[in-house]
Formats: structure tokens, C-alpha cells, sequence
């Protein structure tokens, strides 16, 4: 790949959420994308947007690849199965294990790769609306080779340093995120209990101090109980589980985070993994009265 230029195909493992939003961006932009993802439907979404749905094997042939699988487990898995790179670029998109990222990178760099970590800021819907941002972690004159690439996915990316960096990064914007979606939620479940209109309580709360960007997103799927997946709270508590275990690490206390995980928790027991996380909201609703 020439510096500065976006690479002509880009293999991309991983065609949920975020990989669909991923692809879009590439195809609208003139790259020829080839996907991979054990959900049929999901590679059947890719052909119709003009990508190129293949087996696992082929996604290696493209100029330059993009991982957007669920966890650090499946990561590893990727780089350690893939044929050898001849110097190609791994971007992982996805949320992993800091601790485990700068192991990975030597086990790519072995096999042929250079791996760069890149996590997204932001939801499926603000991915594919261009309103993401990237925690850029990896070799600094690779991360500004890839520039144009990161350019057409986000409306800004950031370089912070070495590999790791991006998912500890990630972690703690995700800890403000999860605690203020807790937050909104349990402020319209106690609107709700003590007799105001929860729809009417959310426009007056998005006037008030208490206003964020989260309320505005999650706020109306809360009250209309609308939750299709921009974000699943499986992939929520897979996050903070990754953040308790690197505050427990860290010698650092994490209270609040801590009850969130027991809520969330809540939600997988009760078949809600799939929901936008949006849905802790049931969880709360749920929560009896403790003297």
C-alpha cells in the first residue's frame, strides 16, 4: 500500500454491527471489500452492499486487513491461524484486553503483520453516520500511512501511543458511557414509579443540567422501549468485565462499575444479551426494594 493512499481491497473479518458499518464506508469510497462472518445473514448484507462475501482462507489475499471480531480471544485466534503477511497490516477494531494487545502485535509482527489497534468511540449508528472516532494505538509511521483509511471511517482518530493504549483508552470512555446510560435509565424508571409521564420527564430532562449526549440517544429508545441493536449488552458487559480486571490490576476501586456489572448480569440471566444496551433499563425495573 502506497503512503497516503487507501488501499485497492481490504479483508474484513467480522460483518456485525460495527463490521457492516465498517464496509460501507470502504465500498461507498471505491475499495473493494472482501468479508468474512460464520453469521450467513451477515455475508449475505455484505453482497448486497457491493462487497464481496468469501471463506475465511481467501480474506487474507487483500491488501490490507481489518479485524472486527467480538473478543481478544478471537483476536489471537485470527492472527495466530493467519498465513504469513509479507509485512501487511492488521487494524483491530474491536474492544480486547490492553494487557494482552502488546503480546498479540509480537505474535502478529512473527507471522508477517504489523498490527494496529484502532476501537471505535461511538455506536454501529454513529460508525456508519461518520460520527465515530478511533483510539489509534501501534507504530506512529504506520498509524500516518493509514490515515486516509481512518479518515473515510471516523470524523476524527487520535494516535495514543503504544499498543495497548487505544483499548485502555477505550475502556475508560466506555466506563463514563455505561454508567451515564445506568444513570438515564434509572432516572426515567423513578420518573415513571413516582407518577410522571416517562416520555414527557425525557423532553424536560434533555432541558435541564442533567442533558447529555447519551440521554439523547438512549433516552427515546428507553421510553419507547425500542431496543434494536446499536449497541448489545452482551458487548456491554464483555467491556466492563475488561475494565473491573484492569482495575482490580491497577489496585483501583471501582464501585459503581462494580453494581453495573451485577445489573448487567441481570440482563444476560434474563435473555437480554442481545438487546441494545439501552435495555439495562429492564434490569433496573426489575431491581426490588432493599432496606
Amino acid at each position: 500500500m502506497s503512503t497516503k493512499e487507501l488501499p485497492g481491497s481490504v479483508g474484513l473479518f467480522g460483518l456485525g454491527l460495527i463490521g457492516n458499518a465498517i464496509a460501507g464506508h470502504l465500498i461507498k469510497a471505491g475499495v473493494a471489500v472482501r468479508g468474512f462472518d460464520p453469521d450467513p445473514d451477515c455475508m449475505a448484507r455484505l453482497e448486497v452492499m457491493g462487497g464481496k462475501p468469501m471463506a475465511a482462507e481467501s480474506i487474507w489475499d487483500a491488501d490490507c486487513i481489518m479485524s472486527a471480531v467480538f473478543s481478544t480471544d478471537q483476536l489471537e485466534a485470527l492472527v495466530s491461524g493467519a498465513p504469513h503477511g509479507n509485512g501487511k497490516v492488521i487494524i483491530s477494531l474491536s474492544t480486547c484486553d490492553p494487557s494482552l494487545m502488546p503480546g498479540i502485535a509480537v505474535a502478529a509482527k512473527e507471522n508477517g503483520y504489523v498490527l494496529i489497534e484502532s476501537p471505535i468511540s461511538g455506536t454501529s449508528a454513529d460508525l456508519a453516520s461518520g460520527d465515530a472516532i478511533l483510539l489509534v494505538a501501534g507504530e506512529k509511521a504506520v498509524v500516518d500511512e493509514l490515515s486516509p483509511v481512518f479518515e473515510i471511517l471516523s470524523r476524527a482518530h487520535f494516535h495514543v501511543g503504544e499498543m495497548g493504549n487505544g483499548n485502555r483508552a477505550k475502556l475508560a470512555i466506555n466506563l463514563i458511557l455505561g454508567l451515564s446510560r445506568a444513570a438515564v435509565a434509572e432516572g426515567v424508571v423513578f420518573a415513571k414509579a413516582i407518577g410522571l409521564d416517562p416520555g414527557d420527564f425525557l423532553q424536560l430532562a434533555l432541558q435541564s443540567a442533567a442533558s447529555s449526549k447519551v440521554m439523547a440517544s438512549k433516552g427515546p429508545k428507553m421510553v419507547s422501549r425500542d431496543f434494536t441493536p446499536l449497541g448489545r449488552v452482551t458487548q456491554s458487559a464483555k467491556d466492563f468485565g475488561l475494565i473491573y480486571k484492569q482495575a482490580v490490576a491497577a489496585g483501583q476501586g471501582l464501585p459503581m462499575a462494580q453494581r453495573y456489572l451485577e445489573v448487567l448480569a441481570d440482563s444476560l440471566e434474563n435473555g437480554e444479551g442481545d438487546l441494545d444496551n439501552s435495555a439495562v433499563l429492564l434490569a433496573i425495573e426489575r431491581t426490588p426494594v432493599t432496606s
